[in-house]
């Protein structure tokens, strides 16, 4: 069996991922805040017979990070691992020049520096599993200057590169990080409230691109999930 940790996964891209590896006989671990919603989730994709950890905490917590890596010893190692929490830092999103300097350091801390610390954790598991995955969610806010998306974005560009430079450092994983483009987020509500999104895809219909990746495992690096669902 294979085992993946989860972050942010009680709603939005991390329910609709974690419910796809369910369906595949993945064993998970599950990160969220809100302790009953994820229990919530973890009940219905124990139905599909793997063994769901439902795990809830914040990720920027030190001892939350050990939780979730210890949860996935306990299940016998680790092969995927899903840096998917994140937050936005002000919601709605504000132009640089109000955007409050505390709510953009807890940005960083859950967004850039939370990750690290996890994959710190999670490395001596990753590098014993026959096929270790790191998967952190990017945003073309990190590559493209969209106003007000200044402060969110910045964060998404500092994960960008600690996730590029992890993958030279560690030839023996496939490290990517993966633009899911728009996606009908409760995220994305908050961003930009006045927003149509009933256009926009919603997660289930990004997560093929991820299961993609995970089917043909190509090089390290940076990918677009529109992209790879055109391919």
């Amino acid at each position: 069996m294979t085992v993946a940790i989860i972050t942010g996964a009680s709603r939005g891209f991390g329910r609709a991922l974690a419910t796809a590896l369910a369906e595949r006989g993945w064993d998970l671990v599950l990160d969220a805040r809100s302790a009953g919603p994820l229990e919530d989730v973890a009940e219905r994709l124990r139905k599909h017979g793997g063994t769901v950890k439902a795990v809830p905490g914040d990720v920027a917590d030190g001892g939350h990070r050990v939780e979730l890596i210890a949860s996935a010893w306990e299940l016998g190692g680790l092969d995927l691992l899903v840096n998917n929490a994140s937050v936005l830092g002000a919601e709605p999103l504000v132009p640089l020049d109000r955007h409050s300097l505390d709510d953009f350091r807890s940005a960083l801390e859950v967004n850039v520096v939370a990750p690290l610390g996890l994959l710190q954790e999670a490395l001596p598991l990753l590098r014993e599993a026959p096929a270790g995955t790191v998967i952190s969610m990017s945003s073309d806010a990190a590559t493209e200057a969209y106003p007000t998306w200044g402060g969110y974005g910045s964060t998404k560009a500092a994960l960008d590169q600690l996730v590029a430079v992890l993958g030279v450092e560690e030839p023996g994983l496939r490290v990517w990080a993966v633009d899911p483009g728009g996606m009908r987020t409760d995220m994305l509500a908050a961003a930009e409230p006045d927003e149509d999104l009933s256009e926009v895809p919603r997660p289930e219909d990004v997560v093929p691109a991820f299961l993609r990746l995970l089917d043909r495992r190509p090089a390290s690096g940076r990918y677009s999930a529109p992209s790879l669902l055109e391919a």
